[in-house]
């Protein structure tokens, strides 16, 4: 029996627990954020508890502790919760390698007032302002004209010092209005499934228009075109990263790549193809496999 440490929200461990112990991984769901971790003889963890970890902390310094103490390889590691965390630098690799990206500009605070109106006027209005490391919709907002905008980046200013990261820069990008969002999940470089996010009816009607899920939007499961599918594997094969749920946009005449998080929430099983424990089972094996071989 492989043992599993969940770093993740206790939703994914429920989900996940049940269907991996079938396939001979017992899951135990060792949350790192918001507790007291002691780092002496009586800490939480011991490097010979767990063989895996699922996956590295989404807070650094956080991770870093976990890390220390639990010694295992992780689905996925540090470097590929760093990079999906840095939208800009998704952006920025994408886009070199000649997948659609939305069109965007990276702001490194503090600019001048002038480079901020150089950044609006690249884009048509509206444009969509995104803090570049926040997830789950945090900060992001819509500015209509120039004033707005400026208003929007003057907040920044004041309070973009997001707790998790330190990371002050943000995002302007072109807005897709009407675009459908999907989220599409894929592990080990195979499409395993995929969501569409939608707002409620009256949610739309009163100007909503973020579709996370912790936003209100549902999630439902979606047999997703072939070739939006290779995209989606495409942009994990870029990044090189393992388990990656892919945020497509789609619009009347193209999709783009919006974001990407490599650490994603499991959903309900319905919504993944079939085999998807069995995948999934297989890579938390190789990796426990490598760590008792070196």
């Amino acid at each position: 029996m492989i043992d599993l440490a969940v770093a993740n929200a206790e939703e994914t461990f429920d989900r996940m627990r049940e269907p991996l112990a079938e396939r001979g991984i017992r899951a135990h769901h060792v949350p790192v954020s918001e507790r007291i971790v002691p780092l002496g003889a009586d800490a939480p963890w011991s490097p010979d508890e767990y063989d895996v970890g699922f996956v590295y902390p989404g807070r650094p310094m956080e991770g870093g502790v976990a890390d220390a103490l639990l010694e295992i390889p992780w689905l996925n590691d540090r470097e590929a919760i760093l990079t999906s965390r840095n939208k800009a630098e998704v952006l920025a690799r994408l886009e070199r390698a000649e997948l659609p990206v939305p069109r965007s500009v990276y702001v490194s605070n503090e600019v001048g007032e002038s480079e901020l109106i150089e950044a609006f006027d690249r884009l048509e209005s509206p444009v969509v302002v995104k803090p570049n490391s926040t997830t789950r919709g945090v900060g992001v907002a819509k500015a209509h004209d120039l004033d707005s905008f400026l208003g929007i980046c003057d907040y920044l200013s004041l309070v973009h010092d997001y707790r998790a990261t330190g990371d002050r820069s943000f995002l302007v990008q072109e807005y897709l209005p009407d675009a459908t969002d999907y989220r599409v999940m894929v592990l080990e470089g195979e499409y395993v499934g995929a969501v569409e996010r939608r707002l409620p009816d009256d949610a739309v009607r009163e100007g909503q228009w973020k579709h996370n899920v912790h936003r209100g939007a549902k999630a439902r499961g979606v047999d997703l075109l072939a070739e939006w599918r290779r995209l989606a594997e495409s942009v994990a094969e870029v990044l090189e990263i393992p388990f990656l749920g892919v945020d497509l946009l789609e619009t009347d005449d193209r999709v783009v790549i919006n974001e990407t998080n490599a650490r994603p929430t499991i959903d309900e099983a319905t919504k993944y193809e079939p085999g998807f424990y069995d995948r999934l089972a297989g890579v938390i094996s190789d990796c426990a496999d490598v760590s008792r071989t070196v």
